[in-house]
């Protein structure tokens, strides 16, 4: 009950509780938002659930593997048979279900938060690891839903039911991605392709018929691939860039971290860690805003590390009963 107690004390001059207990826990404890809610009009309250709070599934067991698998992303992650016959479908790794729902989470609150400077009023958001799972899909729901075909499982493949696999090897051992050859682009990349005496027939006036060259798709991404092949990485991603086509090189983690132009516009941010005096560098900003200048203030706070400024001073306890409530948690 002291616990109760003193959540119910932060709750009422809180802006925002985030909690991922089971489905009706929190109302059970006596800490539900429509209790809260009570002595705080603003306060914005987020339950962050594997199956949201109410529904068949929302006691279900779950893990991050099941959500990859029910959300869609298992469905689309793997190999083709025609690169590797009967390839289980794949499961990205690193908890990435979660953030998934995380980013939804907090993209809620923080349209709550806009909404509540206009209304003042707070709100509960109902937040699912599942629901963000099935709309974090790329397009292959969709292309069922309005299209009522299957995207099937393509080895470095897009979101489309068809086309061709999007990462190409280049000279130097490494990848760029790249789509389809559009119509708008052909006799562009055509007269590029021909420096090298690599354009084939590209360079022939039918290719001038946008119909010529949604039917010879295939022919063209095979001049196109051994083209590439000839170049190395970045000649590749800056050629194609220049020429208008959307293209990416890929790259390791630490080419990223070298990447000029993330260097130019000041992304990587270095922040302090004192408990172990040490430097490690953080991505920043994801804009540049030059009204309200951005800055990473500190490292993320250790689990526990501001109880006492708030317990005690924000809630006025002293040392000695926190001390008491920490043995009795303990026992």
């Amino acid at each position: 009950e002291d616990g109760r107690r003193l959540f119910r004390q932060l709750a009422a001059t809180a802006d925002v509780i985030l909690e991922t207990f089971s489905p009706g826990y929190m109302a059970y404890m006596g800490l539900g938002y429509a209790d809260l809610k009570k002595k705080n009009r603003g306060l914005i309250m987020c339950s962050l659930t594997p199956f949201g709070q109410t529904g068949p599934w929302k006691d279900y067991q779950t893990s991050d593997l099941l959500h990859l698998a029910a959300g869609g992303q298992m469905a689309r992650c793997g190999y083709e048979d025609e690169a590797v016959p009967g390839a289980p479908p794949i499961a990205p790794g690193g908890g990435q279900a979660w953030h998934i729902g995380s980013h939804y989470a907090y993209i809620a609150i923080a349209a709550a938060l806009v909404s509540r400077s206009v209304t003042g009023r707070g709100q509960y958001i109902d937040a699912s690891i599942h629901d963000a799972c099935a709309l974090t899909t790329e397009g292959h729901v969709n292309q069922y839903v309005y299209k009522g075909s299957v995207v099937l499982r393509r080895t470095g493949g897009g979101n489309s039911d068809t086309g061709p696999n999007a990462q190409v090897l280049c000279k130097d051992g490494k990848y760029v991605n790249v789509g389809q050859v559009t119509p708008e682009r052909v006799l562009m990349l055509a007269a590029w392709m021909d420096e090298r005496g690599l354009a084939g027939d590209l360079l022939d006036e039918k290719y001038r018929d946008p119909g010529v060259i949604s039917e010879n798709q295939s022919h063209i991404r095979e001049l196109f691939v051994s083209f590439l092949a000839t170049i190395t990485r970045d000649e590749a991603y800056h050629g194609l860039q220049k020429r208008g086509s959307n293209t990416g090189a890929i790259r390791s983690p630490d080419e990223v971290m070298q990447d000029p132009h993330l260097e130019d516009r000041a992304f990587w941010t270095d922040v302090e860690y004192p408990e172990i005096g040490k430097t490690f560098r953080h991505t920043g900003s994801a804009a540049i805003f030059n009204g309200s200048p951005w800055r990473i203030s500190r490292r993320a706070p250790l689990i526990g590390e501001h109880n006492e400024d708030i317990l005690c001073g924000e809630l006025g306890l002293s040392k000695a009963e926190l001390a008491a409530l920490i043995e009795e948690a303990s026992e």
